[in-house]
């Protein structure tokens, strides 16, 4: 039997008893206390672990831990103790910043960013796990510390990948001419990190064009099914980036943004190349940054941070007062699967995603439709015919509205067109949601219904809708 303090909490638990309505019922996380970035997202030991920056004393972002949640079905979610907590006196004693979980011969094995002070530059410090990822041992090792290198100014987020039989990793990076870079290493020994120099930076004129920064925080490099790749192929290489620019203050103007391309062998030093052919932006929201991906043995998977707000491109949000009185900040979204489509990012929602449809509120509705506070819509656009059987000309409106509908007041969240063929998933969960467009990727978005307001869709001619409230699976 684990100790009381050890013992996992059920989130939906923690959820159906939330005094706020705001607090999101499907998307795990603590009670209370800021959360940010996902971190040590994996799949060992037959459960899926998704760890996140998170201060569990307020609702704001100072001496930052990390948290943990674990499922073995990506549906029913279980809260754990906090895994790392900034140690006094050692190299993260002001805070456990964004990291990675590796499987590390046997051993679950957390590389992360620790800051020893405000101010001072990140280092990768090794943290060891148990075989369920509950207890973890922090000894302070480093195994890599700020390169000596007089182009580097700034260094955090480390992340691994493997290419060719061989481990390497890389860290986000920021230069003394204002480019963004990422840095490359060989870790042939998860304790002893080898620098092996500046490997990309946003000077290279695609990176330019589709992750302009002035640091790449939370890189990811993964291969991820491509729906055009050649029998055995086993995928195309994506790199993502937050998009960090002075003065953010969690506000990521820039977003997210990601790199397709292709990575070989250089002939001569046998380190990897990455060369990019494409990107683009990695989500259409304006309340999604820090994602981080996993790369499993036949899927990639994805989750990103949703962070509350003061109301960004007019939608109403929190003030910090708000924040603090309730207690918590801070969503993480589902987690979404990637491929690439005729060369670009396609995003969905994880499949198992689907056991949360509950009763059906809605069938083939049209025109103004009123969902729960809870909900999923499938919203498929006609082939130019309307709902009632006429025919739509041409020229006429294609947006799907999402609305928050109160008191004579209305409040737009969401609008984007639809064309014939296509769809939506829309995903509302109390004040996060999420929109999915098939071979696209999502938009995601913070909006906080106020007492006696109520989330409609506005549909145009000839798109219909499929409505359900989301439930937890018996």
């Amino acid at each position: 039997m684990p100790s009381p303090d050890l013992a996992a909490v059920r989130f939906d638990d923690v959820a159906a008893h939330h005094p706020d309505p705001a607090f999101p019922r499907f998307h795990p996380r603590p009670a209370q206390g800021w959360i940010n970035d996902p971190n040590g997202v994996s799949f060992i030991n037959g459960r899926y672990h998704v760890f996140f920056q998170y201060n569990p004393d307020s609702a704001r972002h100072h001496r930052i831990a990390w948290g943990h949640v674990s499922s073995a079905d990506l549906v029913r979610w279980e809260e754990h103790p906090v895994a790392l907590r900034p140690q006094h006196g050692g190299p993260d004693e002001y805070g456990c910043w964004t990291g990675v979980v590796t499987d590390d011969g046997g051993v679950p094995t957390a590389a992360y960013s620790g800051v020893r002070g405000d101010g001072g530059h990140s280092q990768v410090v090794i943290a060891r796990g148990s075989e369920d990822l509950v207890h973890w041992e922090q000894t302070g090792h480093v195994a890599a510390s700020m390169p000596d290198d007089g182009q580097v100014t700034a260094v955090r987020d480390p992340f691994i990948f493997r290419f060719n039989g061989k481990r390497y990793a890389m860290q986000g990076a920021g230069l003394a001419n204002g480019h963004a870079a990422l840095l490359l290493y060989t870790v042939e020994d998860m304790s002893d990190w080898k620098y092996q120099g500046i490997w990309l930076t946003s000077e290279n004129p695609v990176a330019s064009e589709f992750t302009p920064a002035e640091i790449w925080e939370c890189p990811q490099l993964v291969r991820v099914p491509d729906a055009s790749a050649a029998a055995g192929d086993s995928g195309t290489w994506l790199m993502m980036f937050s998009l960090w620019l002075s003065g953010d203050a969690h506000e990521h103007a820039n977003g997210v943004g990601h790199l397709i391309g292709s990575l070989t062998e250089h002939p001569e030093t046998g380190l990897p190349v990455f060369t990019p052919r494409g990107g683009g932006k990695s989500d259409h929201g304006r309340d999604f940054y820090a994602p981080q991906v996993a790369a499993l043995e036949d899927r990639a998977l994805l989750w990103g941070w949703a962070n509350e707000g003061p109301g960004r491109d007019g939608r109403r949000g929190r003030s910090q007062d708000e924040i603090d009185t309730a207690g918590w900040a801070g969503v993480l979204t589902f987690p979404r699967e990637l491929s690439v489509v005729d060369g670009a990012l396609a995003v969905s929602p994880a499949p198992e995603i689907d056991a949360y449809r509950g009763r059906l509120a809605a069938s083939q509705a049209a025109g103004t439709v009123q969902l729960p506070p809870f909900a999923e819509a499938l919203v498929t656009a006609g082939g130019g015919t309307d709902a009632g059987g006429g025919t739509d000309a041409g020229g006429g409106d294609t947006a799907v509205e999402l609305v928050l509908v109160g008191d004579g007041a209305r409040q737009t969240v969401f609008s984007g067109t639809i064309e014939p063929g296509e769809e939506l998933r829309v995903f509302v969960d109390a004040s996060l949601v999420e929109v999915y467009r098939a071979g696209s990727v999502a938009t995601t978005l913070r909006a906080y219904p106020a007492a006696g307001e109520e989330w409609q869709l506005l549909l145009p001619a000839g798109a219909t809708a499929e409505v359900w409230e989301l439930g937890q699976p018996s």
